[in-house]
């Protein structure tokens, strides 16, 4: 560890003397090069200090963040755009921050997400998820492009003491960087319930007949399935597996309290770094070869099926049309191509540009949630369609998650191909989408092979 305790010290005494009231407080975050660390060990230690946890990776460039504990956290319940992103800004506003690196990802990160439909009834199986939460984590350890760096954040008051702060500081660091070992992941499923699989299938059919009588193109209808197992999971060895089984997604857990919202999503809704702006359509699915003849053929059928493509053009017009207004350089290919993961492959289509300034990433998580991959054609009516008639509260799954920083760079994925874990039980979750021929039989297939990734690694 290069930067030294003393160091420390006298930032956060500095950052103390600013302070003219008992009641005042100051965000003070410092950041250092370190050397090499293992994230998913990390993530481990951290367990024992009873803290909420936060996983974030995106593997095929081997970026990882990794939070610990909770310095500040942004809660919004209604204009939760518009709100978070105003903590947001008054948070930064007032912090001291010391980062002598301009690295994605260092500095003051914000890590969360939100529900998927914020006007939907909530449930119980959701309630330490609020509408729209992101944490400030109090400890930090990045990875980007093999250099490592770690972030301590801390509230610090008039009455502190700086040498007490720093000492606690290098005491959590010491404990975090233990190297501890991963566990091999040994959990089995027990008990599998799917919940009503034959009203899910009904109302495949009931949409399908509402769409061919309205101005509805695609609703997309999403299913739960509960699992119990032999004990209460551990959330590294599942993130390790992912790590493993989904090499081109975005890894994420999200722990609150008890529960943990884990998944591997392929799915990116917006990459912002430099200004430079980056969305992909992801829709359209079919399953893997057991050959390279046969994987060929799949991947082929897929780009000529129409029903697909339509779904894919859903999302490829819904895309342009959210961000042409907020950004210039707007290149989208005419073609998709194929996106192959371990279990599925996808039609692909990149989305790029230049952010326009006084334009957030806020403003384009925004106007592209939902997809119509996730929601529907028109977005609107679609979103009314599953709030009224979707048979489970989706809380994060399905919506926007990821991180930004204080340098203006920050991405987003869509919560899909997820389970909310909760000790020995979970919930995973499965959509898809529904247009005005669609077999309810082979909708319920879809939604079987997407489940595989998340029970694949849950002993399922």
């Amino acid at each position: 560890m290069i930067e030294i305790k003393e160091q420390v010290e006298t930032l956060l005494e500095e950052a103390i003397q600013t302070l003219r009231s008992d009641n005042d407080a100051r965000l003070v975050s410092i950041t250092k090069k370190i050397t090499e660390a293992d994230p998913l060990r990390f993530f481990e230690a951290a367990k024992n200090r009873y803290e909420d946890r936060t996983f974030w990776t995106s593997t095929i460039e081997d970026f990882y963040l990794v939070g610990v504990g909770n310095a500040y956290q942004m809660i919004a319940t209604e204009s939760r755009y518009k709100v978070t992103e105003e903590k947001w800004n008054s948070i930064l506003a007032e912090a001291i921050v010391h980062n002598p690196y301009q690295v994605a990802g260092t500095g003051i990160v914000a890590l969360g997400g939100m529900d998927f439909d914020p006007k939907k009834e909530r449930t119980s199986l959701w309630h330490k998820y609020q509408a729209s939460d992101f944490t400030l984590p109090e400890l930090l350890l990045t990875k980007r492009n093999g250099d490592f760096y770690f972030t301590s954040n801390i509230q610090v008051k008039k009455n502190d003491d700086a040498k007490q702060l720093a000492d606690g500081l290098k005491r959590a660091e010491t404990e975090l960087f233990s190297n501890q070992p991963i566990a091999f992941n040994d959990l089995v499923v027990q008990e599998k319930e799917v919940i009503e699989p034959e009203q899910w299938k009904a109302s495949v059919r009931t949409a399908t007949a509402d769409i061919s009588k309205s101005n509805l193109e695609k609703i997309v209808l999403a299913r739960e399935v509960r699992v119990k197992f032999n004990k209460e999971a551990n959330i590294a060895p599942i993130l390790n597996d992912l790590i493993q089984t989904q090499p081109h997604s975005y890894i994420f857990a999200f722990e609150k309290e008890m529960d943990c919202f884990v998944g591997a999503t392929p799915e990116r809704l917006v990459k912002l770094e430099n200004d430079q702006l980056l969305s992909t359509c992801l829709a359209g699915t079919a399953p893997r070869g057991k050959t390279i003849q046969e994987d060929l053929k799949i991947s082929q059928d897929l780009l000529q099926d129409e029903k697909n493509r339509q779904e894919h053009d859903f999302v490829v017009q819904m895309i342009k049309a959210g961000i042409k207004n907020y950004c210039t350089n707007l290149e989208i290919p005419e073609e998709p191509v194929i996106y192959p993961l371990k279990n599925l492959q996808h039609l692909y289509t990149p989305v790029t540009g230049t952010l326009k300034k006084d334009y957030s990433i806020f403003d384009i998580v925004k106007q592209l949630h939902p997809t119509p991959a996730l929601g529907g054609t028109p977005k609107e009516a679609a979103l009314t369609y599953i709030r009224d008639h979707e048979l489970l509260d989706r809380g994060w799954y399905g919506a926007p998650i990821g991180w930004l920083d204080s340098n203006q760079n920050g991405e987003f994925a869509v919560a899909i191909r997820s389970s909310l874990i909760q000790q020995d039980q979970a919930s995973l979750f499965a959509g898809c989408g529904v247009v005005k021929d669609s077999d309810p039989e082979a909708e319920y297939e879809e939604t079987n092979i997407k489940l595989l990734p998340m029970l694949s690694v849950l002993g399922g």
